[in-house]
């Protein structure tokens, strides 16, 4: 909300969106994102009145701050994801008619930089490919101040932009139209329904990876589960324990994908990678701490929203 008597902070709350949208990318995680958010404004009130006034440009220097932040935790992040109970898996997000809460400064805006494929690629960078790559490629800062804020020059951060750019092209691959992503992951949502194993098999990849994260707090498969026949038993293997489950479509970071339901209640949020006709990837979050922005109302209708926004 903006301040009409105040247009200084009306200037520097206006960059909370940007900061959520950066952080959010740079360490796959809204809520991560919103505490780096909330610790960069804490900095920026912690200063003098004189010291703001100095500042020549507040947004960018909101920007330096959550980019180091960001940094530093992504260093640290490494540690914790190594004692991570099972895969991390970046935390998924909803489309943006269902997003809790009625601020459109902390919604994230859902491009091809946010789609769970994308974000896993990110997840295999150092932290200074991660953050380089992010502020340049994807929100266009020159090396320049990207260098501010990584520490390094920015001949450096030009080659760590370029290790990452090549990291991202080594792993793209053709992604087949949102409306024939949607009808496949339909497809596999009756077939799942229907608990038929032929047909799950059929819109699978031969060589299709599975990957689950229960976080240690809810039971998930430790380990990615690889090859169609596998992967469609696992699926199985849900549906016999989990009778009950009720199976949405919606659109997941940008991308169709399911929400599975118990009693009204998201238990399960699964992301699909689409190549051609055949389904290559699928994420499924089963951690409660990243299903958050998943328990508004909106998901519990299935008349809501379809899958393709």
């Amino acid at each position: 909300m903006t301040n009409p008597s105040d247009p200084g902070l009306d200037a520097i709350m206006s960059e909370r969106r940007q900061l959520i949208n950066l952080a959010y990318r740079l360490l796959g995680s809204l809520a991560d994102a919103e505490d780096v958010v909330q610790e960069t404004y804490t900095r920026w009130y912690a200063m003098s009145r004189e010291q703001q006034e100095a500042i020549e440009s507040p947004g960018a220097w909101l920007t330096r701050v959550a980019g180091r932040i960001c940094l530093d935790q992504l260093g640290s992040a490494r540690a914790r994801r190594e004692r991570y109970v099972g895969e991390w898996i970046p935390e998924p997000l909803p489309d943006r008619a269902e997003w809790p809460g009625d601020d459109p400064a902390d919604r994230v805006t859902l491009d091809e930089s946010v789609n769970m494929a994308f974000l896993v690629v990110l997840e295999s960078m150092t932290p200074a490919e991660r953050v380089a790559f992010i502020l340049h490629d994807v929100f266009r800062y020159p090396f320049a101040e990207v260098a501010e804020i990584v520490g390094r020059s920015p001949a450096a951060c030009r080659k760590l932009a370029s290790s990452a750019r090549h990291r991202i092209d080594a792993g793209r691959v053709p992604v087949a139209p949102v409306a024939r992503q949607a009808g496949i992951v339909r497809e596999f949502k009756q077939a799942w329904e229907a608990k038929d194993i032929d047909a799950l098999i059929t819109l699978l990849d031969p060589d299709a990876t599975g990957v689950a994260d229960g976080g240690g707090v809810v039971s998930a498969v430790l380990r990615p589960i690889e090859g169609a026949v596998r992967l469609a038993r696992y699926a199985l293997g849900i549906a016999d324990r989990a009778p009950d489950m009720t199976l949405l479509e919606r659109t997941v970071n940008g991308r169709p994908g399911l929400v599975a339901q118990q009693d009204g209640v998201t238990v399960m949020v699964v992301a699909f990678d689409v190549v051609g006709d055949r389904i290559s990837h699928i994420w499924a979050v089963r951690n409660p701490d990243k299903l958050r922005p998943w328990t508004t109302t909106h998901l519990t209708n299935p008349d809501a929203a379809s899958s393709d926004g």
